[in-house]
């Protein structure tokens, strides 16, 4: 396992209705590792709880990392212990940052789409883009303007012209029109989105109905259901250090059985998001249920994320 950073808790804002600020720092004597723009670092919750959680502000800055959380209803207990238990002062342990979604090098212009709490890793690309002096403009959509994180921030930064916001309670004028905006794509323009599912499948989907290319695409989901299908049935996991069998029952993960086995796997979201459980299949047929593995590495079926994962074959064969 990969060592911890231990960090302090400095500030604790309200960046908007329901979202939360962290700012964290190190401790004396410390320093923070470099990060890139769309880094992410996976926070250790009271309960023993990991949850992933994008950096939000400018790469360059090397005294602190900043985290935006929203209070998610449906919350699996991350969420509302950021926002119900986490106290300025307190010392928290973290992983360094990681990047699942960093900018392209030699990209030449960018499109930057950001909904909801989406902003986070999105508003890290502007910071860089912006003093990189890349061509890109930023389109921000949310709820309302009280849900609208970051919002002060934006208006005072030096990209502000470059950013158009849309609310979904506001006219039909400032709406975002994805068939206008992403029509006749240019070969060398890349798109960068992130937040909730339905909102990255509708830019996706669009995307690619008007001709945008596989590789000038760019994502990371927040959050996603891991679904049962009616037809999932048990079947077998074997270790390939040990040889060790786990039979995965019908209603377990593939992480839930190695964990009452004895096996354990480092997980972060648990909804095959974030690609810290990624775990090689050696011999078998998965049957993916992530959105972090593109279309063509799913296919090549010789990876899985365990979290959600099942097996189309009646045993798969892992490199645990």
């Amino acid at each position: 396992m990969t060592a911890l950073l231990c960090v302090r808790l400095a500030r604790k804002t309200v960046e908007a209705q329901d979202i939360c600020g962290l700012e964290l720092v190190p401790l004396e004597g410390a320093v923070l590792p470099a990060f890139s723009a769309g880094a992410h670092v996976e926070l250790h919750l009271p309960g023993g709880l990991v949850r992933p959680y994008s950096l939000c502000n400018d790469p360059t800055e090397t005294h602190r990392y900043q985290l935006g959380v929203l209070r998610d209803p449906a919350s699996r207990g991350g969420s509302a212990a950021v926002h119900e238990q986490l106290q300025e002062g307190q010392t928290l342990s973290i992983s360094a940052p990681k990047n699942c979604f960093a900018l392209q090098p030699g990209v030449r212009r960018s499109l930057l789409l950001a909904g909801g709490i989406g902003i986070t890793p999105i508003l890290a690309m502007a910071e860089q883009l912006a003093r990189d002096g890349a061509d890109f403009e930023l389109h921000y959509g949310a709820r309302s303007q009280a849900r609208m994180a970051f919002r002060e921030r934006i208006a005072a930064s030096g990209f502000a012209s470059r950013v158009h916001c849309h609310f979904d309670d506001g006219n039909e004028a400032q709406k975002l029109d994805l068939q206008a905006l992403l029509a006749a794509p240019p070969a060398d323009l890349h798109l960068y989105v992130c937040g909730p599912k339905g909102y990255m499948d509708a830019v996706l989907n669009t995307a690619r109905s008007l001709g945008w290319k596989e590789e000038q695409l760019h994502w990371e989901f927040f959050g996603a259901e891991v679904l049962m299908a009616d037809g999932d049935t048990a079947f077998e996991v074997q270790l390939a250090s040990t040889g060790q069998v786990v039979v995965v029952p019908r209603e377990k993960t593939i992480v839930q059985a190695l964990a009452a086995a004895g096996v354990a796997v480092q997980t972060a979201c648990e909804q095959g998001v974030c690609g810290t459980c990624l775990t090689r299949v050696l011999e078998g047929v998965p049957d993916h249920r992530d959105v972090y593995l593109t279309p063509e590495e799913q296919a090549a079926n010789d990876q899985l994320l365990p979290c959600c994962s099942r097996a189309k074959s009646p045993r798969l064969v892992l490199e645990l």
